[in-house]
């Protein structure tokens, strides 16, 4: 059952990150900017668990 809490906390707190990532992005004065900075920080992110980031840029 504690197993079980803690996935949903975890989802929860996913969700919540990125509810407020978007919001961010939909209030900021330059979107391209926030946008490049949610980038970056979420691939520093990825990159810290050990996950390549590489082949996931669109371009």
């Amino acid at each position: 059952m504690e197993v079980m809490e803690m996935a949903e906390k975890e989802q929860a707190t996913i969700l919540m990150d990125k509810f407020i990532d978007l919001q961010r992005i939909k209030a900021a004065d330059d979107r391209e900017k926030e946008i490049t900075y949610q980038i970056k920080t979420t691939k520093a992110k990825l990159e810290a668990l050990g996950i390549v980031t590489e082949d996931l840029n669109i371009e």
